[in-house]
């Protein structure tokens, strides 16, 4: 680990015990200071939804109200976070931001509008996700979403599978402003446990588990944005091998979270 990377872990950390001793502090005062402790709550925080805000940032909408919609998830996460919860603040607070994003999206910015009951469900899943992770301590299931929403799994899985309808290209436009490959040669090939490693705070304790060669391939893949063939290049292995690593890794990922047990091997 470089010395780089220690820093920037031990500035989360320390952003992480502020944000956790701010939060007992409003818990236990009444206005204004309740108020004063939760705003340096959401400053401290800002800049991790500004970060998921990013993420939707190819999707036709623009930036800067993007990073509003962004921060008024803040602001609801802390607003709404218990601090009896077993979760840290962000395992909270980043689906919640992610939440009011997807809301917005199916409100404001669909260019190719699904039927309303999928936009419907989409808005029910999006406000029942954040106490959802905050009460099983993992990213749920399609299955659990419908538990708790006395729905169908089929119905929350069929409203997932149409996220990001909100602008459209030509498969043959260009993947890059200086031309070459189009968006069609470009798409990459399908790989399970995205959402998983998207969601890093809830990661975090089951990546701490994996080996040097997998935390290395993840950071690559997911930090770094290598293909499966730069990976193989970097690490003097195959693109299949590479391929074969990451589906086994997502997988040690998964099972971590579902149970909260560590997977050997």
């Amino acid at each position: 680990m470089t010395i780089a990377a220690v820093s920037t872990q031990d500035l989360k950390q320390n952003i992480a015990d502020a944000t956790h001793d701010l939060l007992l502090e409003a818990d236990a005062v009444p206005d204004p200071r309740h108020q004063e402790c939760l705003d340096k709550v959401i400053l401290l925080n800002a800049p991790v939804a500004r970060s998921i805000a990013s993420r939707y940032r190819s999707k036709g909408v623009d930036s800067d109200d993007l990073e509003q919609v962004a921060y008024l998830g803040l602001v609801k996460a802390a607003n709404g976070y218990r601090v009896d919860a077993s979760t840290a603040f962000l395992s909270y607070a980043v689906p919640t931001i992610r939440g009011e994003l997807k809301r917005y999206f199916r409100d404001c910015a669909w260019t190719i509008r699904p039927p309303r009951r999928v936009q419907e469900m989409q808005g029910s899943i999006a406000a029942a996700e954040p106490e959802l992770i905050q009460r099983l301590g993992h990213v749920p299931s399609d299955e659990e979403t419908a538990v708790a929403l006395g729905t169908d799994p089929a119905e929350v899985a069929e409203a997932a599978s149409v996220r990001g309808c909100f602008s459209t290209l030509s498969l043959d436009a260009p993947a890059a402003p200086e031309g070459g490959t189009s968006l069609l040669e470009s798409v990459a090939d399908a790989e399970d446990g995205y959402d998983l490693v998207e969601n890093v705070q809830t990661l975090t304790p089951a990546v701490a588990n994996l080996g040097d060669r997998d935390k290395r391939i993840l950071q690559l893949r997911f930090c770094n944005g290598f293909t499966q063939e730069e990976i193989g290049h970097e690490l003097g292995v195959s693109q299949m091998q590479v391929s074969r690593l990451l589906r086994g890794i997502l997988e040690k990922l998964r099972d971590e979270l579902a149970t909260g047990v560590p997977k050997n091997g």
